[in-house]
C-alpha cells in the first residue's frame, strides 16, 4: 500500500468507528438500571402493602420484573432498551431473563426441542452451571470442615 492509499484507510476507519462518550454512556446506564430498580422498589412496596412478608414480596417482585423482561425480550424492545441504556439494563436480574429468552426466541424456528430447548440456556447457561457447581463444592467443603471439627 502506498502512502496515500493508507491515508484513505485511515480516513474511512475513523469515518465508520463509532464514537463513545464515557460520562454519557455512565449516565444513561445509571439511568435505566435506576428506573428499572424503582419499578422493582414499587413492586415491592405493592406487595408488601397487599400484605405479604418482606421474603414473599420479594420473590414477587423478582418474577414481576422477569415477566416484564422477557415480554419486552419477545416483542423486541429490550434490545432498543440495552442498547440505549448500556450495563443499566444488563446487569439486572432483566438482563438475566433476556439472556435465557432471547436465544429461546431466536431459535424457535427449529423446533421445540432442537430450537428452543437447546438454545434457552445459551448464554446463562454456564452461569447457572458454575453458580450451582460453586454452591455444591463450597456446601461440600462446609460439611468437610464441620465435620472435621465435630460441629
Amino acid at each position: 500500500m502506498d502512502e496515500e492509499q493508507k491515508k484513505q484507510y485511515r480516513q474511512y476507519v475513523k469515518q465508520v468507528t463509532p464514537t463513545h462518550s464515557l460520562p454519557v454512556q455512565m449516565g444513561r446506564a445509571f439511568l435505566t438500571g435506576g428506573i428499572i430498580c424503582v419499578i422493582g422498589q414499587g413492586i415491592l412496596n405493592y406487595a408488601k402493602s397487599m400484605g405479604l412478608d418482606q421474603e414473599t414480596a420479594g420473590s414477587v417482585c423478582s418474577l414481576i420484573l422477569v415477566l416484564l423482561a422477557v415480554l419486552l425480550t419477545g416483542f423486541n424492545l429490550y434490545p432498543s432498551l440495552t442498547k440505549w441504556g448500556g450495563a443499566g439494563a444488563l446487569v439486572p436480574i432483566t438482563g438475566f431473563a433476556n439472556s435465557v429468552a432471547a436465544p429461546a426466541i431466536e431459535f424457535k424456528k427449529e423446533g421445540q426441542v432442537f430450537g428452543i430447548g437447546c438454545k434457552i440456556f445459551t448464554i446463562a447457561g454456564p452461569v447457572i452451571l458454575y453458580g450451582i457447581f460453586t454452591s455444591w463444592l463450597l456446601g461440600l467443603i462446609g460439611w468437610a470442615a464441620g465435620f472435621l471439627t465435630g460441629a
